[in-house]
C-alpha cells in the first residue's frame, strides 16, 4: 500500500518497509510486479529465491539479493508503477495522459474531483494523489464487480481514505445531487459523454472545469456541441509519447574530431585521413546512441477540457 505516516495521515515513502506493505519488485524496466510483504513467504523468479523477511526494516528503493546472487529493487507504489503493474479490467490511461489531464483540471491538494467510468482504477489512484491529504475523489462505475475490484485495489495501495467508489449508471441518472456544487473537477469517460454534461453542469463550482476522454473523434464533436451552451474555453488533445533509447554502443566508420565530438562519414566506404588533417580514424568507437524505441505508443483518445461559465 502507500505508506502512511500514522501521525500526519500523509503519504510518505521515506520510511521503511513494514510487514503487510505493498511494494513493487522491479525486475527490470519492462518487468515489474506488486507484491505484499509477507513475513515467511518468499518470491521465486528466474533471479533466484527472496525472502520477504528479508525485506522488512528496507528502505524504498534498496537492492535486495537472493540465495543465488541475483537481485531485484523494491520500489514505492507510486500512481506511476501502479499504472504498469495494475489488473486491465478495462482500457486504462497511460502517464502521459494522465499527467495532462491533472494539469489542465487545475487539480490541487484539498480538491473535490468527480470521476465516472473508475475501470480500472488508473487515472484514480494518481487523482487521489493530487488531492491529498484533505481532499477526496468520488469515482463511479456502472458494473458492480468492477467497482468492488477497484475498492480492492484501492485498499491494498492505501488511498481508500481519500477515494469512494460508487456504482451507478452517470450517463443515465447522473451525479448524486449531493455533490450539486462542490466540485473542483469532474472526468468523464464514458460512451455517450454528452449525456452526463447537464448533469456535470449542475456539480461543478462557478469556474470549474470538465474533462471528457473519448477514443473516437464524432464522440468529441459531439460533446463538444452540448457543451457549448453552459461552457467556455473548449479545447481538445491528443497526446503522442515518443519515447527515446539511449545506451552507449560500438559503431564503425566513425571520426572522432581533436575536440572530441564524433561525427559519421557521408559515404559507406571507409576513408582514411588526410595528411596534415586534425582528424583520426577510429573503428568500433564507443558512443552514446539516442533513436527511437522500436514500439510507440500510438493514439490513445481525446481529451477535451471546458471551463463552466461565470454567472454575469
Amino acid at each position: 500500500m502507500l505508506p502512511v505516516e500514522s501521525a500526519k495521515k500523509k503519504l510518505s515513502f521515506t520510511r521503511c518497509i513494514q510487514d503487510g506493505d505493498l511494494v513493487i519488485v522491479y525486475e527490470r524496466y519492462d518487468n515489474m510486479k506488486a507484491v505484499k510483504v509477507c513475513e515467511g513467504s518468499v518470491l521465486e523468479n528466474r533471479f533466484g529465491v527472496f525472502k520477504h523477511s528479508d525485506w522488512i526494516g528496507k528502505q524504498f528503493g534498496s537492492k535486495v539479493f537472493s540465495s543465488k546472487g541475483g537481485f531485484v529493487y523494491l520500489l514505492a507504489p507510486t500512481p506511476e508503477l501502479w499504472t504498469l503493474v495494475l489488473s486491465h479490467r478495462t482500457q486504462i490511461l497511460y502517464i502521459a495522459d494522465i499527467s495532462f489531464v491533472i494539469m489542465f483540471l487545475e487539480i490541487v491538494p484539498g480538491c473535490v474531483v468527480l470521476e465516472s467510468g473508475t475501470g480500472s482504477g488508473s487515472l484514480t489512484t494518481s487523482l487521489a494523489r493530487a488531492v491529498a491529504p484533505k481532499g477526496h475523489v468520488y469515482t463511479f462505475d456502472f458494473h458492480e464487480q468492477r467497482a468492488a475490484s477497484a475498492r480492492e485495489d484501492f485498499e491494498k495501495t492505501g488511498i481508500s481514505n481519500t477515494v469512494t467508489v460508487g456504482v451507478r449508471d452517470i450517463q443515465g441518472e447522473g451525479f448524486p445531487d449531493e455533490f450539486s456544487g462542490r466540485a473542483d473537477s469532474v472526468f468523464l469517460d464514458l460512451p455517450q459523454p454528452w449525456l452526463a454534461i447537464p448533469s456535470v453542469e449542475k456539480m461543478l463550482k462557478q469556474d470549474g472545469i470538465v474533462c471528457s476522454f473519448s477514443p473516437c473523434i464524432e464522440q468529441v464533436q459531439r460533446a463538444s456541441e452540448t457543451l457549448r451552451s453552459k461552457f467556455t474555453d473548449i479545447r481538445t488533445f491528443e497526446i503522442l509519447l515518443r519515447t527515446y533509447e539511449v545506451r552507449e554502443g560500438k559503431m564503425d566508420s566513425f571520426q572522432v574530431q581533436e575536440s572530441g565530438s564524433v561525427g559519421s562519414l557521408p559515404c559507406k566506404r571507409r576513408q582514411r585521413s588526410s595528411e596534415g588533417s586534425n582528424e583520426q580514424e577510429t573503428t568500433s568507437a564507443p558512443v552514446v546512441m539516442a533513436r527511437p524505441c522500436s514500439e510507440a505508443k500510438g493514439h490513445t483518445g481525446y481529451l477535451t477540457f471546458a471551463r463552466l461559465k461565470c454567472l454575469s
